[in-house]
C-alpha cells in the first residue's frame, strides 16, 4: 500500500501545464491525482459549452450562464475531491469554482497558485488573508499582497524539459504563439509589412472556419498563420525558430513563454526588461522596447547565426539550471502549514 502523501491538483486545463506541474509533484514523492475543473475533453462538451453558456452570453440572451456552468464543474470537482480524500491540495487559478468548494475543503492543508494576473480573478483581500499561502507569478503582485497582510510567496513560472526535445530543424521564421490581442497584432503586422518571414500560430490568428467561429470573428491579419497547437509542438515551434517573439504589454508576470523559448534553445526576443532578473541580457535573451528595436533584432536573428546559435546555448543552459518546474515545486513545497 502507498505511503506516498495523496495531493490533489486542482487546475485549469490550460495548454496542459497541470500535466507539467503534476509530474514535478510526483517526482517529489506524492500520489498525485488531477482535477480539471474546466475540461471539456470531448466534442459533444465543447459544443455544449459553447451553446449554452458562451454563445447566449455574447449574444445576451441570458443570464449568468456562467455561474450555472461553474456549479456543475464544482459539484464535479467536490466528488473527486471525496473521493481522492487528500492529504494536501493545490489549487491552480481555481476562479472557475464557486464557494461551495472552498467550503468542502474544510482544514485540508491547501495552496492558491495564481500563474496569470490577479486582476483577471475575482478574489477579494479578506478571502486571499484567509485561505492559506499564495503563490503569485508576478514580483510586484506578491509584494503588494505581503503588504496587505496576505501570505503571499513570488514564485514565477516555468520550462518543463521533460515535454519535448529540439528537432534541430531550423524554419528560418520570426514566430509567435499565443492569443491574438490587439498590441500583439499591430506588432507582428508591422514585422511583417516590413519583409519579415512572420508565422504566429493561435486561434485568433488562424484562418480554420472552426477558429473563426470560436472566436466570433472572420477578420485575419495578412502575415502567415496557423491553428493552435499541443504544448509539446510549440515548444518546438520557438526551438526551430530563427526567433521567438515575446509580447507581454501590460502583463505584470513573466509568461511561461518567456522560460519555455529559452529552455528548448531558441532565440527569444522579449519586451520586459525585468527579464534580468532571470536571465543575462544580451547573451541568454535579447530585449526590445519598440518596434524598431525589435526589427532590428528579429533581422540579426535571420542572418547573425554565430549570435543566434550563442544565445540558443546560453539560454537553454541557463533554464535546466535555474527555471524548470523541478526547481519551482521545491520553492512551492516549503509552504505547506
Amino acid at each position: 500500500m502507498s505511503t506516498a502523501p495523496r495531493l490533489l491538483l486542482i487546475s485549469p486545463s490550460f495548454h496542459g501545464y497541470w500535466q507539467s506541474i503534476g509530474d514535478a509533484f510526483a517526482r517529489r514523492g506524492y500520489e498525485v491525482h488531477t482535477a480539471r475543473y474546466d475540461a471539456y475533453d470531448t466534442m459533444a462538451e465543447k459544443v455544449r459549452l459553447k451553446a449554452t453558456v458562451q454563445l447566449p452570453e455574447r449574444l445576451r440572451l441570458a443570464r449568468d450562464r456562467q455561474g450555472v456552468e461553474n456549479r456543475r464543474l464544482t459539484d464535479r470537482v467536490i466528488a473527486m475531491m471525496r473521493g481522492v480524500r487528500p492529504d494536501r491540495v493545490v489549487i491552480i487559478k481555481g476562479d472557475g469554482l464557486d464557494d461551495r468548494f472552498w467550503d468542502a475543503l474544510g482544514e485540508t492543508p491547501r495552496i492558491l497558485w495564481l500563474y496569470d494576473d490577479l486582476h483577471r480573478h475575482d478574489y477579494t483581500e479578506d478571502f486571499l488573508r484567509s485561505v492559506g499561502p499564495v503563490v503569485d507569478y508576478a514580483r510586484s503582485e506578491t509584494e503588494e499582497l505581503q503588504r496587505r497582510g496576505v501570505d503571499a510567496h513570488f514564485v514565477p513560472n516555468a520550462f518543463d524539459p521533460h515535454r519535448a526535445a529540439p528537432t534541430g530543424h531550423r524554419s528560418g521564421e520570426i514566430v509567435f504563439i499565443g492569443s491574438g490581442y490587439d498590441n500583439r497584432l499591430e506588432t507582428l503586422q508591422t514585422l511583417g509589412e516590413r519583409g519579415l518571414p512572420v508565422h504566429a500560430w493561435g486561434r485568433d490568428f488562424s484562418r480554420h472556419v472552426i477558429d473563426r467561429a470560436r472566436t466570433f470573428s472572420w477578420k485575419r491579419p495578412p502575415f502567415t498563420s496557423s491553428r493552435e497547437v499541443p504544448l509539446e509542438r510549440a515548444y518546438q515551434i520557438h526551438a526551430e525558430a530563427a526567433a521567438a517573439v515575446a509580447i507581454h504589454g501590460l502583463q505584470n508576470g513573466h509568461a511561461m513563454r518567456t522560460f519555455e523559448i529559452p529552455g528548448m534553445g531558441g532565440v527569444q526576443l522579449v519586451d520586459r526588461d525585468d527579464v534580468d532578473q532571470f536571465y543575462e541580457v544580451g547573451t541568454e535573451v535579447a530585449v526590445w522596447h519598440d518596434i524598431d528595436e525589435l526589427t532590428d533584432l528579429a533581422r540579426r536573428a535571420l542572418h547573425d547565426t554565430a549570435w543566434a546559435e550563442r544565445m540558443r546555448e546560453a539560454g537553454r543552459r541557463r533554464t535546466l539550471a535555474e527555471h524548470t518546474f523541478d526547481h519551482r515545486l521545491e520553492e512551492v513545497d516549503a509552504l505547506w502549514h
